[in-house]
């Protein structure tokens, strides 16, 4: 009797065993089908759940708009405290093209893209000038203000050429177009001091802590008004890079609508003349 008692406990063993087996096998099955599921469902979900930017913008009713409030006539703060310049009516008319309220969001130069990265804003309008580091963290607009860059100082100072600021100081806004195209042309041997806004660089023009300016033409205009003992003057043209809305990338129905708003602005001559109030001049054909 006892072989058989051994026998049939093997059997049981055995059976016991391929049991768990198959129970393992069907536990597996279900899991891997429960993983398939939850991957299928990752894949879609971002499509299916990214916030629409223009959908937010019209639920929220607001447009959140960097600004600038150190670079006029851009943008700069008027005598009530409020920010002004072609920036801030160019991003009025876009709300109001919108039909929702705007809300200003100031910044400087280095942190604008960040803000609206961050998702601190919707558009950036900031005298934004394009360039292909640029492209490659977010989208732009059509151009909507003319803009160049240039180097700019004292009539006393032969400067024509890149090669000319040899041994020179001069001053820039850091992270400003006028910085990364200087930098490119700039000799070795030339000193470039950067400053966090338009303002330290102006101030530092101003005070003689740099013989020149990297800048816009517009900044160059604000030193003039100023009156300083040195005029400061065009030495020669670094960018003529117009203006552009700055906006996250993979939003299409936001950067169409945004589109839409510049060339019906241009159309009407709303935004012509905003050009002529800030700048005394109308819009170039070619923008």
């Amino acid at each position: 009797m006892l072989p058989f008692i051994r026998s049939t406990t093997a059997h049981a063993t055995i059976a016991a065993t391929l049991g768990a087996r198959a129970r393992a096998r069907r536990l597996f099955a279900t899991l891997m089908l429960s993983v398939s599921a939850i991957a299928a469902f990752a894949v879609v979900m971002p499509r299916t759940a990214h916030a629409d930017g223009l959908d937010d913008i019209v639920k929220r009713g607001t447009l959140r708009v960097a600004v600038p409030q150190d670079f006029p006539p851009f943008g700069s703060i008027g005598a009530d405290m409020k920010p002004i310049g072609y920036d801030i009516d160019t991003a009025a008319l876009l709300a109001k093209g919108m039909g929702v309220k705007l809300e200003l969001v100031p910044v400087t130069s280095a942190n604008r893209i960040p803000y609206l990265t961050t998702n601190k804003a919707d558009l950036v309008i900031s005298s934004l000038g394009k360039n292909a580091e640029r492209e490659k963290v977010i989208d732009f607009s059509d151009a909507y203000a003319p803009f160049y860059n240039g180097v700019f100082g004292p009539k006393d100072l032969a400067v024509s050429k890149p090669a000319d600021l040899s041994g020179k100081t001069i001053g820039v806004t850091r992270g400003a177009v006028e910085d990364l195209e200087l930098s490119k042309v700039a000799p070795a041997d030339v000193t470039i001091k950067r400053f966090e806004d338009n303002n330290g660089t102006i101030s530092a023009f101003l005070s003689g802590q740099v013989q020149l300016v990297a800048t816009g033409n517009v900044v160059a205009a604000a030193i003039v008004a100023k009156h300083p003992p040195k005029l400061p003057e065009p030495k020669f043209l670094i960018k003529n890079s117009p203006c552009f809305v700055g906006l996250n990338k993979n939003e299409p129905r936001l950067l169409a609508k945004v589109n839409a708003i510049i060339a019906a602005s241009k159309k009407d001559g709303s935004l012509g003349a905003v050009s002529q109030k800030w700048l005394g001049m109308p819009l170039p054909a070619e923008l």
